[in-house]
């Protein structure tokens, strides 16, 4: 069994602007999408690629989108699809909003500092955290580099300890491995800390090499590793084979393909 744990998708009459618009930094770093952005093309893909379940993960790149969004992700919701909602820093009705996310059943909340414009350890971000965590909502967060902001990383492995050091109640996910492209930084920060700290290891199968990851997984832990593929920005099959690709047990594989997944988002399958 495979559950998804990182993938996008738009609501249907904005889907081709936002790919299109996501497309240029994407091809920069040798991506292309193999979906057009829908929620249909999306859930085609991914089960011709063989995973049974996925988590959508929206974000609100503005404070007036969160509504919205969150209102599209409830709509998507169902036996296939697992959406998180978004909410953003600068809202000022945030901790309402995150009510919410959680009245409407929604799995968490992602944040991506890069396109929201705050980095990871800034001071108001925690009284967020503290709200998340108090409402049980598990948090993804765009973990290390990003083409829109080649020059300025907003959550570094380094950064991304100190949040959780400070509120280590918070079920934390970083996304891309713990750090994209920030290797050498998320086994010196990261791996290894206790707690509820997750990674997932969506589009990096053409950024890391087998070593380092099989080090991270074993430093961390298979039991907190979430398989993703980050599509339509990169196939699952490519993660599927990376992790198939390592040295690691029948069991481990399991936990990362899809058990701390179903432990993580509460699913009765």
């Amino acid at each position: 069994m495979y559950i998804d744990f990182h993938t996008h998708a738009f609501a249907d009459k904005i889907a081709e602007r936002a790919i299109a618009a996501l497309t240029e930094n994407a091809t920069d770093c040798g991506y292309k999408p193999l979906t057009n952005g829908t929620v249909a093309d999306l859930r085609k893909v991914l089960t011709e690629q063989g995973i049974d379940k996925a988590v959508i993960l929206p974000i609100a790149t503005k404070p007036t989108q969160q509504t919205i969004i969150n209102n599209w992700a409830r709509e998507i919701k169902d036996d296939f699809f697992c959406p998180f909602g978004s909410i953003h820093p600068m809202a000022e009705d945030w901790a309402e909003e995150l009510e919410r996310i959680k009245s409407l059943g929604l799995y968490g909340v992602k944040f991506h500092p890069d396109y929201q414009n705050f980095f990871v350890n800034d001071d108001f971000m925690y009284p967020i955290y503290r709200k998340c965590a108090e409402l049980g909502l598990p948090v993804v967060f765009h973990a290390g580099y990003d083409p829109i902001s080649p020059d300025v990383t907003h959550c570094t492995p380094e950064a991304a300890a100190e949040v959780f050091d400070k509120v280590p109640e918070l079920t934390m996910i970083l996304a891309h491995g713990g750090g994209m492209r920030l290797w050498d930084d998320v086994e010196k920060y990261l791996a290894g800390k206790p707690g509820k700290l997750y990674f997932d290891v969506s589009v990096i199968a053409k950024e890391i090499s087998g070593e380092q990851l099989y080090r991270i997984i074993k430093a961390h832990g298979a039991d907190r590793i979430l398989f993703g593929s980050d599509c339509p920005w990169d196939t699952p099959q490519n993660e599927i084979k990376m992790i198939n690709d390592l040295p690691l047990s029948d069991e481990e594989k399991e936990l990362i393909f899809h058990k701390n997944a179903v432990e993580l988002l509460r699913l009765s399958i």
